[in-house]
């Protein structure tokens, strides 16, 4: 079974060693994982001359096409919600069936995660928006897209020293893939 590793590991210091390790893990429970940045077979000649981002838009695209399911990387990227591009790939294979998972070293809840950022204790932030507190770790829409999947979200708790190289709840979460997909 082919799984789309999603997630900012890309741009992790040796984001080619990350996908090494995480290829490692899904072999390890019988799956072979798919990084951002491994090579696409056939890749269209007519790609050629697309800008760069345009042509990884399309590889990444390809892959997740490619695959049985998507597992994500849903660490708080550079606020207090997962990685935007993560999320419209975890869409991406949502709209095409799959099943989606989810995973975190950051297991505060996404309302706490929101006023942490903008520095609010209640219901508000400072421009008077509610604050999205379901009792999930992000968005609902994304813990939603996971759960109509019949995929899970893993949470695991990390100090800040081991936050973004920590691959214990990775682990789980691909045994979960294996566990529910077989």
């Amino acid at each position: 079974m082919r799984v789309y590793l999603a997630g900012p590991c890309v741009f992790l210091p040796d984001p080619v060693a990350r996908g090494t390790a995480l290829k490692a893990i899904c072999a390890r429970h019988g799956l072979t994982g798919v990084y951002p940045l491994d090579p696409l077979e056939g890749e269209p000649q007519s790609w050629a001359d697309l800008h760069e981002a345009f042509r990884i838009s399309r590889r990444n695209e390809a892959h997740i096409a490619s695959c049985d399911a998507l597992v994500a990387n849903l660490m708080p990227f550079r606020g207090p919600s997962a990685d935007v591009g993560t999320v419209f790939e975890l869409g991406f294979m949502r709209a095409l069936g799959r099943p989606v998972f989810g995973w975190s070293n950051d297991a505060r809840g996404f309302a706490d995660r929101t006023r942490a950022v903008t520095g609010v204790a209640g219901a508000a932030d400072q421009d008077g928006m509610l604050i999205e507190d379901f009792g999930l770790s992000d968005n609902l829409m994304i813990e939603g897209a996971i759960h109509a999947s019949g995929g899970a979200m893993v949470l695991g708790a990390c100090g800040p020293d081991d936050i973004w190289t920590s691959l214990v709840a990775f682990e789980a979460c691909v045994a979960r893939v294996r566990a529910l997909l077989g």
